[in-house]
């Protein structure tokens, strides 16, 4: 079966990657991109590296445009996604790669956020405890932030497993500014980050904080527990188009063991094929994961300052947000849950 494709916010750095990445798969036929300002003018124009849909004209995101596909992808800054909601309840599969439905507590989106609060989708980390259960035949999906799930992906065994402690996260991000999108600010201007590193969003601000702690919260719950979570999280933004390394730390639970430490991260991701645990002694760069569909995580015991250390490799754009989405997609759909993406960076 081949399923009809609409994506908003076609003209974007998100909705780029989602338009690249469907372009490869086989059962997915795009048919409509839509935009706002961008609206009228060829995909082309705005994203000239994808030839095979250099056909397509953006047309305006309203609900009728987007309305009678099979599955729609909501590429659109946060507080955007919610109005449609209501106007695609007759779609079959709506996936939202914006805030609007990852948080379930109405109070976190008002602290973070502001605005209307939109009830919660099904979470797109399949790797996640329950992640797939939950996934399985969803018809509502919110893909994730990509520092929430970097981090989440990072630490989620360490809880589940019980051998760190969450309440004493702390988490320094590396991150390319493609992640905050395509909007003209001064601060990604190109004379501001070449030969620069920018921290932002210091001191408990970033909006990816309760996102990481709902998903933490719920790998704790997964293991009969009710961890309380809190994280100093601090971005930096560095001069590479897209990637994350994040370097997340907590400290060792007491009585545990090195070998059941690295256990606790075996156990959940020996398995897996987008996310992978190094062997010890090596740590992932984001070169290795551009353009790829996996986080690789390194894993080390400080055992002088008592914390197990993760450091995680991402593309912000392809597991951080566009291939958790397409992922999600696949399990949803009872399809492969590879199909369309892959495991190999492109490097140099």
């Amino acid at each position: 079966m081949t399923y009809s494709v609409a994506v908003s916010g076609a003209s974007g750095y998100a909705g780029g990657e989602i338009l690249r990445l469907l372009a490869a798969h086989p059962d997915i036929e795009i048919t409509t991109v839509t935009a706002h300002s961008n609206a009228g003018d060829p995909l082309a124009v705005h994203q000239p590296h994808l030839r095979s849909l250099a056909h397509l004209t953006l047309q305006p995101t309203t609900p009728e445009v987007l309305a009678g596909h099979d599955i729609v992808f909501l590429a659109l800054p946060h507080g955007q996604s919610g109005q449609y909601t209501d106007a695609l309840a007759g779609t079959p599969l709506v996936i939202d790669a914006g805030a609007d439905h990852r948080l379930t507590s109405a109070d976190a989106w008002a602290q973070f956020y502001g605005g209307d609060f939109h009830d919660p989708w099904v979470y797109g980390v399949p790797e996640l405890p329950g992640g797939r259960a939950a996934l399985a035949g969803a018809s509502r999906i919110a893909a994730p932030g990509c520092n929430a799930s970097t981090v989440s992906l990072s630490l989620a065994p360490g809880v589940a497993a019980g051998v760190i402690d969450p309440s004493d996260i702390v988490s320094v991000l590396a991150v390319g500014p493609s992640g905050a999108g395509k909007s003209l600010k001064t601060n990604l201007l190109a004379a501001e980050i070449l030969g620069s590193a920018n921290p932002y969003a210091v001191g408990g601000t970033h909006r990816h904080i309760p996102e990481i702690q709902q998903a933490l919260a719920a790998a704790g719950a997964s293991a009969g527990v009710t961890p309380d979570v809190r994280i100093s999280f601090t971005p930096v933004i560095v001069p590479m188009a897209r990637g994350i390394l994040a370097t997340s730390s907590a400290p060792i639970a007491a009585g545990v063991t090195d070998a059941q430490i690295r256990d606790g991260w075996q156990s959940a991701y020996g398995d897996e094929s987008f996310v992978q645990l190094l062997p010890e002694g090596q740590f992932p760069r984001t070169a290795d994961v551009l353009g790829a569909n996996t986080a690789l995580l390194g894993l080390a015991i400080d055992r002088s300052a008592n914390r197990v250390v993760v450091v995680a490799a991402v593309d912000n754009l392809v597991k951080g947000t566009a291939g958790a989405a397409i992922q999600s997609m696949n399990i949803a759909l009872s399809l492969p849950e590879d199909r369309g993406l892959t495991v190999n960076g492109v490097a140099p």
